[in-house]
């Protein structure tokens, strides 16, 4: 098959060492990167003044604003904060999702040394949250806190925690804030140049917070040097991103990392165009996103596997839509977790019916404290799941254990220096030699071909023994049981440690279920239904014919009523769940999941 897109060949040296560890590196010399990313704002804005950097949906069209606009509104902004006195100790708070005058806050905020944390839209909107954002406002001081909308955002702005907070606002609504159109008036009395020219690689240009998924979320200051070393990183692997400048019609969020320092300094480093999509895809909004798509389509696509699996179906029934989609596509680029393999087969099948040819599709890893690509899968992939070898730059460092299974630490330019005003979790973060410990955990696709590859292989935290000893390698587990359980599952939690068995505390898909005819009864936080159990009960069934040995064998399942609850931490702002929130939230349904008298359990 035809693909489209260059790529950079894979070419590792492989070092094993005396105490079995062994080192990875690429043999191929990283390109030199930009100081700031307000380097690459004047470079695109004198190369390609009039070309679209940022835009969003506004009336039936776009609102666009062009390199040369976008940085004379970053420096209007930049000197608004000087005047005020901002500077490296004082953060922005951003509190509201994407959008162009978000965007332009953050650059400018970049442009004169003052780091911005932007967070979780949900942690403002939803009641529950506020101890979240409590949390970070705690930790970070804000001096200044930005929302779209002060009526939307009302009741987040109210909090005390917020009293000596300047507030500012794009629709300052009835609320007593600061409008954004008073920061794009500037101040002539300050030096912005003379400010630009204070900002070095190692000034802190975002403080991202972690997503919870495993602990309690911490700031990760990340420098300009993170940003900037990772896009030269990046395009040093896919030098098709210099050819021509990329476009996207992009949802992702910006509070994290993949959205917000993977994709949007994707499009400024590389002179391209960031459609912001605002929808999502999840029931009521992916319609607006087919309605984005269908005024504007991209070079390259990112999307987490739910978002792809979503798009492919749309795709199938809008031959127009189809052509459109793919006719300029260059990548399919997903994260967050594994591609189902029919996702990405019926991907290839497209692409060929529609061009000929297949664009690159591939995935990476990293983490918010890598800033965040530290590999990546570069040349074509046979299938999903694999994420590559390590970038121009970085030294991954391996610890195999007895089946080969080895733990993930890196090291290189891009990786963090130590998490924000926390020495105890970032004395922790680092072993002896310097390399950052990840928590995660990796095989090669060949053991004697580190140019194949590697496979995420889960979290090392989340792995567990069995009463008899036997380990459980949770997070692949897991994905494999989301596949066998689709679409009656949205997601689910994996059980057994110190037990006899391996179970499931499954969180329905209801409106599935409810599409589907299954009749759901609550019985003390779990649902009961007959048909819906026995279902269940196949599938587990099927799936234990296939395999052997019990570290794998799922033999019970509970479904629960209540869906994973992000005031009490069960889900983080990502969406992932908080495994240890929910098995200690919900200790007394997991007791139930043992119980084989209990008539909300599933047993094979």
């Amino acid at each position: 098959m035809k693909r489209t897109s260059q790529f950079q060949p894979h070419s590792v040296e492989r070092q094993q060492r005396a105490d079995g560890s062994i080192l990875l590196r690429s043999r191929h010399a990283l390109s030199p990167a930009v100081e700031r990313t307000g380097d690459w704002l004047h470079v695109w804005a004198e190369a390609a003044p009039g070309r679209v950097f940022l835009a969003e949906r506004s009336g039936a069209g776009w609102r666009e604003e062009t390199y040369e606009g976008v940085l004379g509104q970053v420096r209007a902004i930049g000197a608004s904060l000087l005047a005020r006195g901002m500077g490296p100790e004082t953060p922005i708070l951003i509190m509201s999702g994407n959008g162009v005058d978000h965007g332009l806050l953050a650059l400018a905020a970049q442009y004169v040394g003052v780091p911005v944390v932007p967070v979780a839209e949900q942690y403002s909107l939803v009641h529950g949250a506020h101890g979240r954002l409590r949390d970070v406002i705690g930790l970070i001081r804000p001096r200044m806190a930005y929302v779209v909308d002060g009526d939307q955002y009302g009741e987040a702005l109210a909090l005390d925690a917020l009293h000596s907070v300047e507030i500012v606002a794009s629709r300052p609504g009835s609320a007593q804030v600061t409008a954004f159109a008073e920061l794009l008036k500037g101040d002539e009395s300050v030096d912005v140049d003379a400010a630009f020219a204070e900002v070095t690689a190692e000034t802190v240009g975002k403080i991202l917070m972690t997503s919870g998924s495993t602990s309690s979320p911490k700031g990760v200051p990340t420098t300009h040097r993170m940003m900037c070393v990772n896009q030269a990183q990046l395009a040093d692997a896919l030098p098709f991103l210099r050819e021509r400048p990329p476009v996207i019609v992009d949802w992702l969020p910006w509070n994290h990392v993949f959205g917000g320092s993977h994709n949007f300094n994707m499009m400024l480093a590389n002179g391209g165009s960031l459609y912001i999509d605002d929808g999502k895809p999840v029931k009521g909004l992916f319609e607006r996103t087919l309605e984005n798509l269908s005024l504007k389509t991209g070079t390259l696509a990112f999307n987490v596997p739910l978002g792809f699996g979503m798009l492919l179906g749309a795709l199938e029934k809008d031959d127009g839509l189809r052509r459109r989609f793919f006719e300029d596509l260059d990548l399919i680029f997903y994260a967050g977790a594994s591609l189902p393999q029919e996702v990405w087969s019926g991907f290839e099948r497209m692409a060929m019916e529609v061009k000929g040819e297949i664009p690159l599709m591939t995935s990476s890893w990293g983490l918010t404290e890598t800033a965040p690509c530290a590999m990546m899968q570069q040349e074509p992939a046979p299938r999903s799941g694999i994420v590559g070898v390590p970038v121009n730059g970085v030294t991954v460092k391996l610890i195999p254990d007895a089946d080969m299974r080895c733990e993930v630490r890196v090291k290189g330019p891009n990786i963090m220096q130590g998490y924000f005003n926390d020495p105890e979790k970032t004395r922790a973060a680092f072993d002896e030699e310097g390399f950052f410990i990840t928590g995660d955990a990796m095989v090669f696709l060949d053991d004697n071909d580190p140019d194949k590859g590697m496979r995420f292989d889960g979290r090392m935290s989340e792995d567990f023994k069995l009463q008899s000893g036997t380990w459980v390698r949770a997070a692949q587990l897991k994905l494999d049981m989301l596949s066998r359980l689709t679409p009656l599952s949205a997601d689910l939690v994996i059980t057994g440690a110190d037990r006899r068995q391996i179970g499931v505390m499954i969180f329905p898909n209801v409106a599935e279920l409810n599409r589907e005819g299954f009749s759901l009864q609550e019985e003390g936080g779990a649902y009961s239904c007959a048909l819906l159990q026995g279902e269940i009960r196949r599938r587990l069934s099927e799936r234990a014919r296939e395999i052997s040995g019990s570290s794998t064998l799922v033999s019970r399942a509970i479904v629960l009523a209540e869906p994973p609850s992000m005031p009490e931490g069960e889900m983080t702002a990502k969406g992932n769940l908080n495994i240890r929130k929910v098995l200690v939230r919900r200790e007394k349904l997991l007791e139930r999941l043992y119980d084989d008298n209990d008539p909300a359990v599933v047993t094979i």
